[in-house]
């Protein structure tokens, strides 16, 4: 049987301040989702999933 493990990789604190700031000074607000890396079992196989950031008006 196939297991994927995935696990959650956070935003560093300085880089959402960053965008938080230039969001705040478009007048937009952020939503930040986190990344993660999602690994199959027993293999050398994993998949990175960027953070992803919605900018909503």
């Amino acid at each position: 049987m196939i297991n994927i493990i995935s696990k959650e990789i956070p935003i560093e604190k300085d880089l959402k301040k960053k965008i938080e700031f230039i969001c705040d000074f478009c007048n937009t607000t952020p939503i930040f989702i986190n990344g993660s890396i999602k690994k199959i079992e027993h293999t050398n196989l994993s998949y990175i999933e960027p953070h992803r950031i919605l900018s909503m008006e």
